[in-house]
């Protein structure tokens, strides 16, 4: 029999990764690593802390895709593309520390390295499949199905099992959790008040804990999604 080997990069980026990083830096909380339109030049991987990914719509406003932490990769869109900018902003949460590798360093590790190579593929597909699953929740199911998505995805990524129900284990402002939505923070407020006065969340100190998570899930015809795509992370 085979032994099945565990995908370095599905595992763990940071570790896959690791022996080719040029450096380390440390980024303050509220900062941002990079902005849309700026060249890229490096890859990063976090080794602390928290970034959150975002898009800048039309009307000045962020559309906030995922929050990245401990070994998570960003910016990979841009590799192997001539002359790339960032499609996307990389703001820093908390002070954190992320290790940086030149693009075209790592373009030349792939090139010598089928196995790593084939292992970022799957790893691109993987990202490519979460952020796709996003913007169907979006488009499809209007401000309250994005919420309520974006609320299933939080549960996935930072949700802590107690007898009073899933908290989700992250400070969250109305206006952050807007931005995940596409939605105004007037609107998200209004939908956690119905949601709340229904028994389905409570909150306690910017936390959100949620009683009943089926609801959410029968309120969006939840397609059932592989939990590793149905993330917020």
């Amino acid at each position: 029999m085979v032994k099945q080997v565990a995908d370095p990069f599905l595992t763990d980026p940071l570790s896959a990764l690791h022996e080719y990083f040029d450096g380390i830096i440390n980024v303050r909380e509220g900062t941002y690593l990079f902005q849309e339109g700026m060249e890229v030049h490096e890859l990063y991987c976090i080794q602390s802390g928290l970034v959150q990914i975002s898009k800048s719509t039309l009307d000045g406003r962020e559309l906030a895709l995922r929050i990245c932490k401990k070994g998570d990769l960003i910016g990979e869109s841009s590799i192997f593309s001539n002359e790339p900018k960032h499609i996307f902003n990389a703001k820093v949460l908390e002070n954190s520390s992320i290790y940086f590798i030149k693009k075209e360093r790592l373009e030349c590790k792939l090139f010598e390295n089928p196995n790593l190579s084939l292992s970022f593929l799957k790893w691109m597909s993987e990202q490519y499949q979460i952020t796709q699953t996003k913007f169907r929740d979006l488009i499809l199911n209007g401000k309250k199905g994005a919420l309520y998505s974006t609320l299933i995805r939080m549960a996935n990524s930072y949700g802590v099992n107690t007898d009073n129900g899933i908290l989700i284990n992250i400070d969250m402002t109305n206006q952050e959790l807007a931005n995940f939505c596409g939605a105004t923070r007037e609107s998200i407020n209004r939908m956690l008040s119905k949601l709340r006065k229904k028994g389905v969340i409570s909150f306690q100190n910017k936390k959100i804990t949620i009683h009943d998570l089926q609801f959410l899930k029968d309120e969006i015809n939840c397609e059932n999604c592989p939990v590793s795509y149905c993330r917020i992370d």
